[in-house]
């Protein structure tokens, strides 16, 4: 049995504008990614998106509140585009 080698995924730190102040913030580079996208679908910057995550948030680690965003947001993506027997459905 041959092993597969592993990919790693990388972290990344970025400092952000938060409001008024600026903060660093670890994600993978994945859900950075995801972020832009979603800032640009908006119409809105990067900072904006996450100074208006950060004020709805509910848990202490900004980071882990963006990428619940993220996740959140395209599940709501999934549901809008799912058969409508299917929508709300999740394994």
């Amino acid at each position: 049995m041959s092993r597969q080698p592993r990919v790693k995924s990388l972290v990344a730190k970025r400092t952000v504008i938060v409001g008024t102040h600026k903060t660093s913030v670890s994600m993978k580079l994945e859900f950075w990614n995801a972020l832009k996208e979603i800032a640009t679908q908006e119409g809105v910057s990067l900072a904006a998106l996450v100074t208006r995550i950060d004020t709805d948030r509910h848990h202490a680690n900004l980071s882990s509140t963006i990428r619940l965003y993220v996740l959140d947001h395209y599940r709501r993506l999934a549901d809008e585009t799912a058969p409508s027997g299917s929508k709300g459905k999740r394994s």
